[in-house]
């Protein structure tokens, strides 16, 4: 059994406004030492697989079919052994 850990956040390049809406709140909070804030998401697939190889190729091609529009999306994805 393995578990695929993936983050997928915007690129840099594209705006972020739902992270923009928090960094302002936490700027009206006394926050102001914050320079930069985004927002993504976490997903966690647990995956039967016969190598950790396999495990991550399998959630490779969800991240890039499924998961995240690499048009405006970047991720980071790391496949650990359980």
């Amino acid at each position: 059994m393995f578990v695929a850990k993936i983050n997928v956040t915007l690129k840099e390049s594209v705006l972020d406004p739902q992270g923009q809406t928090v960094l302002r709140t936490l700027h009206d909070q006394g926050k102001g030492q914050i320079q930069d804030l985004r927002v993504g998401k976490y997903i966690e697939i647990k995956l039967n697989a016969s190598s950790l190889q396999e495990a991550e190729s399998i959630a490779k091609e969800i991240c890039e079919s499924v998961l995240v529009n690499q048009v405006i999306e970047t991720y980071k994805l790391v496949v650990e052994s359980q």
